[in-house]
């Protein structure tokens, strides 16, 4: 058995050991932290969202970065998962974006303030994070990044997959796009896509912010789709 003072010895040495071994870590990490963060790319852009993000306290509903609340989708690869596009459409209108069924508070930002947290979400998503968050192992039914290369234009992704699904990849919201362009023609996509109250009214699907040439790329890829 140790006697009292080699005990006690013992005891000092060893949180000495502890405290220098904490203090180098920390030290190491406080170094990597400006590479991991790429915080030269932190544009004006990107920190005026920050503060709007903080001032709206849309952690009081959503994670990122491992802390906030879990009541709505985590944040911290969102630009990964939905892309700028989805993001711009759900700041700018959310109950627009899934009719009756989500309950995001409409904060009315400006378009520059739209752009500010779009930039911000982009930089947390390319933090190096070791690893953090981890895909979900549902990764591979939805999202941008789990998309499959079969020529489907990019706003598909970021748009149609958070309701529809292709291939049994993507949301469940809508229904299924399998075949649509055996059903529809390419007229009739163009309408669905630009209006799609003025084809059927009272449609859940949202008036999607789509450009003409979104549009004639959508419409493109959908008439490839057949039973």
């Amino acid at each position: 058995m140790l006697s009292k003072s080699s005990a006690r010895m013992f005891f000092l040495v060893g949180t000495a050991l502890c405290a220098v071994a904490f203090i180098l870590l920390t030290l190491d990490t406080f170094q990597q932290i400006p590479g991991q963060t790429n915080q030269d790319e932190l544009s004006p852009a990107a920190i005026r969202g920050k503060h709007l993000f903080d001032s709206s306290n849309c952690m009081g509903c959503h994670t990122i970065l491992g802390e906030g609340a879990y009541y709505a989708p985590e944040l911290t690869r969102v630009y990964d998962r939905r892309g700028p596009e989805f993001i711009a459409a759900m700041l700018r209108d959310p109950a627009a974006m899934y009719p009756g069924r989500r309950r995001m508070e409409q904060y009315d930002f400006t378009e520059e303030q739209i752009s500010d947290l779009v930039a911000f979400l982009e930089w947390v998503g390319k933090m190096d994070l070791n690893g953090f968050p981890a895909n979900p192992p549902l990764a591979a039914n939805a999202g941008v990044a789990a998309a499959p290369d079969d020529g489907r234009p990019a706003i598909f992704g970021q748009m149609c997959t958070a309701c529809h699904a292709v291939g049994g990849r993507g949301g469940s919201v809508g229904p299924s796009l399998d075949g649509v362009g055996t059903r529809f023609d390419a007229e009739y996509l163009t309408r669905w896509l630009t209006d799609p109250q003025s084809v059927r009214p009272g449609t859940a699907m949202p008036d999607l912010p789509l450009t003409e040439a979104q549009v004639s790329e959508l419409t493109a890829y959908l008439v490839t789709l057949h039973d």
